[in-house]
């Protein structure tokens, strides 16, 4: 990987991460949300204490979510979004993210990262799995994440 700098991102960041989050709604062929939730959103999260996004230069970008957890008894880390620009796939910026992840979520504290993953994007599952996530996150078993919209 090229000499990137990750780092978290601050109020000034919010057009470049908003922009980001476009991109990856466009790399899966979503129709929304429009870029202006993107643009308003990301300043609110920005001010979240419980959310931060780590960048990869200009070319990546992860966003994490915390809470507290009554089984833990401290906060657990919900890896939200990752996304890498095309041009810079293949070069450990994806890595170096999650890498970048786990330490902040180490600072912060926490025991456990999880998120989720497509099981059609099978080149997350790869980067993921060999960064030591696991398929079977809670025990024997798949654990199935369920949705619903109000």
């Amino acid at each position: 990987m090229s000499d990137v700098s990750i780092r978290l991102a601050g109020p000034d960041d919010a057009g470049l991460v908003a922009s980001l989050l476009g991109e990856f709604r466009d790399f899966f062929g979503y129709s929304g949300p429009p870029d202006s939730t993107f643009a308003a959103t990301v300043p609110q999260l920005l001010a979240d204490p419980r959310t931060e996004f780590v960048l990869g230069g200009t070319d990546g970008v992860a966003q994490l979510r915390y809470r507290l957890s009554a089984w833990t008894g401290v906060e657990d880390c919900w890896l939200e979004d990752l996304f890498v620009r095309d041009a810079a796939r293949g070069s450990g910026l994806g890595r170096a993210l999650v890498s970048a992840c786990f330490e902040r979520a180490r600072e912060r504290g926490c025991r456990r990262i999880e998120l989720d993953v497509n099981e059609v994007n099978t080149r997350a599952i790869g980067l993921y799995v060999s960064c030591g996530f696991s398929l079977e996150p809670k025990g024997p078993g798949r654990t199935f994440f369920l949705s619903r919209k109000l």
